[in-house]
């Protein structure tokens, strides 16, 4: 499972014109979902996202002292099958290492029931639909978090 984590101001996401999830200040998360993810793979992320230390402390002297729990941040989740894209060969992103629409659906929904368990606001997109996604990227600050890394030995 990976995920794209932007700290941001505010940010929204629309279907066909209309409004269907709204966040102010905290974590727009885009996620991609492989074939083989598991329930181990969503705890990761969840767990991780959520205990980052990745705002500001009160007097903004450091920028990284608080977590979006502890700022009471919300959590904006949309389902983003292209961050498994292969660029390796041709001129045309193949997707074959995204996992299939129903299972990734279901791991979709299972992930933002296991960050609506956290008790912060926590809105989503459409699964499968085209959206427009509008953020105020706050920093700019973004980071890639993929949950295969839980495995790999930490350099020094």
């Amino acid at each position: 499972m990976r995920s794209v984590i932007q700290r941001v101001d505010q940010a929204a996401v629309s279907v066909d014109g209309t409004t269907v999830g709204h966040i102010d200040q905290g974590l727009c998360l885009f996620i991609g979902i492989t074939h083989d993810d598991t329930e181990e793979d969503i705890k990761y992320i969840v767990d991780k996202t959520l205990n980052m230390r990745v705002f500001p402390e009160k007097s903004g002297v450091s920028g990284f002292d608080q977590s979006v729990q502890e700022v009471n941040g919300g959590l904006l989740l949309i389902s983003q099958f292209t961050l498994y894209a292969s660029t390796r060969k041709g001129r045309r992103p193949s997707f074959i290492d995204a996992a299939h629409k129903d299972v990734a659906q279901r791991l979709f929904e299972k992930t933002v029931q296991a960050f609506r368990c956290s008790g912060l606001h926590t809105e989503t997109g459409v699964f499968g639909a085209s959206m427009q996604v509008k953020i105020d990227n706050a920093g700019p600050f973004t980071i890639l978090l993929d949950s295969s890394d839980r495995n790999r030995p930490r350099r020094r």
